[in-house]
């Protein structure tokens, strides 16, 4: 017979490092653990390429928390990925929106503000700027 003890404990265990692999995905995200390093040190950190940045849209680099966008043809801005309400990170750009999966704030892709809350504070500016065919944090 097993305890129930054990048996609670390896539950948590399982959900912890379900919750774990799924807020990290390494894959695709654009930099590497040494590239967000880089940015402390005062280099230019690549996000993306900004072909993969469709106009309306935007994507979300994980590893360095920043969202890159463009609103309009040409016009790449970037922010914080971390949603202001409760920390969590911002998931999708459709339609010129950023979106908070958790709570379902949404913000501005134009200039980072809140859209929808329950957020009451838009997202923070990120420096980025287009170098070549990337986009890149500074």
């Amino acid at each position: 017979m097993v305890d129930r003890r054990v048996v609670l404990q390896a539950t948590g265990v399982v959900a912890v490092g379900g919750l774990i692999a799924a807020c990290s995905n390494g894959a695709g995200s654009g930099a590497t653990s040494s590239q967000a390093g880089a940015s402390a040190s005062g280099e230019s950190v690549t996000l993306a390429s900004v072909a993969d940045i469709p106009v309306g849209g935007g994507i979300v680099n994980e590893e360095v928390a920043v969202v890159v966008t463009q609103p309009t043809s040409g016009s790449i801005k970037g922010f914080t990925a971390v949603c202001p309400h409760q920390g969590c990170l911002v998931s999708t750009v459709v339609d010129n929106e950023i979106i908070c999966p958790c709570h379902g704030s949404k913000f501005s892709a134009e200039d980072g503000a809140v859209i929808v809350g329950p957020a009451t504070q838009g997202l923070a500016a990120a420096d980025v700027a287009v170098q070549g065919d990337s986009v890149v944090l500074r």
